[in-house]
């Protein structure tokens, strides 16, 4: 089972410094089209993967990727028959003499972490599965990696603070130009929420007094072309009296 990563992955991931630990997680920074040239011939027989990672906008070196014939999401990750690469200094990986057939997943891992991205479907529950043909390379879409290491300031983790004039912060992180913020209630029942609110500064104020009880709270970065940079860890708590 893929071990849990330190969340600021991407720290794209890149950055990774001071990421925190999480599972694998899913790509929404891998939409782009780009055209590619082919690197390497297959082998008579069987088919070649060939893709880029990135992260900001840059190709990232030295990143594992592995082809997976079978892929748990939330149990056992990648499995069954595994096949590897390592991006080189253009970001390119391929992965050779793959034995035609569909896989359920391609993993990327975030940096020098235990974690690993992968794409999904349009809806965003299953991992994007891979059809190898026999003598072609078969073309990934590029992944950006992002960073788990944006740090959230206040509310602090662990505190309790009045339900008024509640205000985010968090520290600005680079090259980001704008942030979006999800407030998470225990009580599910609760209208003191925010899903993805964006927020161009790194401050934001509660439009109402919130409930009390328990909350999580995160905020990811973006930069300008809309690519994810990084996002604080998944345990920040605080609670309401």
């Amino acid at each position: 089972m893929d071990k849990k990563l330190v969340a600021v992955l991407v720290c794209v991931l890149l950055g990774l410094g001071g990421c925190a630990k999480r599972e694998s997680k899913s790509n929404t920074n891998s939409t782009e089209k780009t055209e590619q040239v082919e690197k390497v011939k297959p082998a008579p027989g069987t088919g070649n993967v060939q893709g880029k990672v990135l992260y900001n906008g840059k190709p990232v070196e030295n990143i594992d990727v592995r082809l997976c014939e079978t892929f748990s999401r939330f149990l056992s990750g990648c499995g069954g028959k595994i096949y590897t690469a390592k991006t080189d200094k253009d970001g390119d990986y391929v992965i050779t003499n793959v034995p035609p057939k569909e896989y359920e997943a391609l993993t990327v891992r975030i940096f020098d972490t235990d974690g690993y991205v992968f794409a999904t479907t349009s809806f965003g529950i299953s991992a994007t599965k891979y059809k190898v043909e026999a003598d072609k390379t078969l073309f990934v879409e590029p992944t950006n990696l992002f960073k788990g290491d944006l740090k959230l300031t206040d509310p602090k983790a662990g505190s309790t603070i009045s339900g008024d004039a509640v205000e985010f912060k968090w520290d600005a992180y680079p090259d980001a130009a704008y942030y979006k913020l999800t407030l998470t209630p225990d009580e599910h029942l609760s209208e003191s929420r925010y899903t993805s609110q964006r927020v161009d500064g790194t401050s934001f104020k509660a439009t109402k007094p919130l409930d009390k009880g328990g909350y999580r709270w995160k905020v990811e970065a973006f930069n300008s072309a809309d690519k994810k940079l990084s996002e604080s860890a998944d345990d920040i708590t605080f609670t309401v009296q």
